[in-house]
């Protein structure tokens, strides 16, 4: 009896227990694994930028020709046609650019007198003043028909040029079989042709090296004189109107890239009369090289073209101010030369002639 009331005691102390946590007994939760981090984002790959290569730079070739006669001559005027070109020529040998121009000079030799002091003017030097629309059938100025031939050119080769169809017509002028080019250049082109030509194959052009992209003009010049003339009396008088040439490559800050110069010295023998009895010319002094004979008959040490080409060394990367700007000297001869002895050692002739023609050349270039 005491057993079974201790019994019941016990039970009931358990239910009160159990009511007292207000919940129901249920087994601890099974362990749950830790969760893995959540992995990072992989980020892409950040690309560096692709460097492109830099454009090759570019080389072009500048090239010079006179074509020269006297053909005009005549009693009481002695005259030099001297038409003369530059070009500048891509790797292919194309033209990318040319110019042209025409000495042409003449002088009143009547009763075999001479002018010394003469100044003379070439075709684009005396514009809209050379008249050829104004006494002629021209359709067009000469300077505007010869930049409408220097347009016609680009792109060509010198086989190319050398090969445009050409007839004489009724005035005895060398004139295009193109209809299109005649439109706009109708006058004689076969002194054109020639000087283009020979500009093309010159063999002592100057290589420019330029950046894919550099902007440059193309300039010429020519100055005359005739001071060494003599007029006739007992003996022949010679005319003796002498041309300095040049052709320049300027950038767009005018600094000369590249520059050529030549010479012309041809000679008309005039009587007292003033018929012409002789007229020589052998060619510029650039084509005549050794045959000048400057170092022959002179105590110059190097031919003329020599040092004409190592004075386009001096001149190039030089602005006009200052190639001006050159210190010269008069030596014992008479003769401008330079002070600077290295310069000296290399180019002992004169050289005022040679800046005056090359500045004039790059104050012709056009602006860019």
């Amino acid at each position: 009896m005491i057993k079974k009331t201790l019994a019941i005691l016990l039970l009931a102390c358990m239910m009160l227990a159990m009511a007292a946590c207000g919940q129901t007994v249920a087994p601890a939760p099974a362990e749950q694994p830790a969760e893995a981090p959540a992995e990072a984002p992989v980020e892409a790959p950040v690309e560096e930028p692709v460097e492109e290569p830099a454009p090759e730079p570019v080389t072009y070739r500048l090239g010079m020709g006179v074509s020269l006669n006297t053909d005009s001559s005549k009693t009481g005027n002695a005259q030099v046609d001297a038409t003369f070109a530059a070009v500048v020529l891509d790797e292919a040998g194309k033209i990318l650019c040319a110019k042209l121009d025409v000495a042409q000079n003449k002088m009143d030799v009547t009763d075999g007198q001479v002018d010394t002091e003469k100044e003379f003017k070439t075709k684009l030097e005396l514009g809209d003043d050379y008249n050829m629309a104004k006494f002629s059938d021209a359709v067009a100025e000469w300077y505007d028909q010869a930049a409408a031939f220097e347009a016609y050119i680009i792109g060509k080769t010198a086989d190319e040029v050398a090969g445009m169809e050409t007839v004489v017509n009724d005035e005895g002028h060398e004139v295009t079989t193109d209809e299109t080019l005649y439109a706009s250049c109708s006058i004689s082109i076969g002194d054109f042709k020639e000087a283009i030509v020979k500009a093309c194959n010159d063999d002592q052009g100057i290589d420019v090296i330029l950046p894919a992209g550099d902007t440059f003009s193309l300039g010429i010049a020519a100055i005359s004189t005739s001071e060494e003339s003599t007029p006739a009396g007992d003996e022949d008088g010679v005319v003796k109107m002498y041309t300095d040439y040049a052709a320049v490559i300027v950038d767009p800050d005018g600094k000369i890239l590249a520059a050529l110069t030549d010479a012309t010295q041809p000679q008309i023998k005039i009587n007292s009369a003033g018929e012409i009895v002789e007229s020589t010319f052998k060619g510029t002094k650039r084509e005549l090289k050794e045959d000048y004979n400057m170092v022959k008959f002179s105590d110059a040490t190097r031919e003329w073209y020599e040092q004409a080409a190592s004075f386009c060394e001096f001149a190039a990367g030089k602005t006009v101010d200052e190639l001006r700007a050159t210190e010269l000297k008069l030596n014992d001869e008479g003769h401008m030369v330079f002070v600077d002895e290295t310069l000296f050692a290399s180019v002992s002739i004169s050289v005022d002639g040679f800046i005056d023609v090359v500045t004039k050349a790059a104050e012709n270039a056009p602006a860019l």
